[in-house]
């Protein structure tokens, strides 16, 4: 019936919500329970990290495909909350329909198969079995980028004049 992401934000497929004639109460319990959800989520992968600067950037948001597209749609508006400067959104299947009406909410919308009828996404996948908190938090873990030499501190001035009368490095130059 609909997707939540962070921020606040809730997309609702109208289409669904009429056509089972679902009350407000009903998506309200709903969205709450999937609410705390997110929160456990988020909180379990992020592992005391900070959440990523947004501002500015271009995101790629991947999905494992779009059917209504009402996931996508959520995480778009939570991008563009955040203010995100560029949206593209991708996934490897989905609806032609929802792949073309995506373009009006992402900058750039890459869908690799466009399958008619779509029959669900799980039909286009070898397995389609929900990824487990460990394997996430695993991946994440891989993700974190490690410090660059680069990022080290600067020697200090005591560092500095303990090298002062050893000439020049080996492979550099000399003046």
């Amino acid at each position: 019936m609909g997707a939540i992401a962070p921020s606040g934000v809730r997309v609702l497929n109208d289409e669904i919500v009429n056509g089972l004639a679902i009350p407000p109460h009903v998506i309200d319990a709903v969205a709450a329970k999937e609410e705390k959800e997110l929160l456990r989520r988020e909180h379990l992968y992020r592992a005391g990290r900070p959440p990523p600067q947004l501002n500015g950037r271009t995101i790629i948001l991947v999905d494992d495909g779009l059917a209504t597209g009402s996931t996508m749609r959520a995480g778009i508006k939570a991008l563009r909350k955040n203010h995100a400067a560029r949206i593209v959104a991708a996934v490897p299947v989905g609806s032609p329909d929802t792949c073309d009406a995506m373009r009006a909410d992402a900058d750039e919308v890459v869908c690799a198969t466009t399958p008619e009828p779509l029959l669900g996404v799980g039909r286009w996948y070898v397995d389609f079995s929900q990824t487990s908190d460990e394997e996430v938090r695993a991946l994440l873990a891989r993700s974190v980028p490690k410090p660059a030499a680069s990022d080290k501190p600067a020697a200090s001035e005591e560092e500095l004049a303990g090298h002062a009368g050893a000439g020049p490095a080996r492979g550099t130059r000399s003046p």
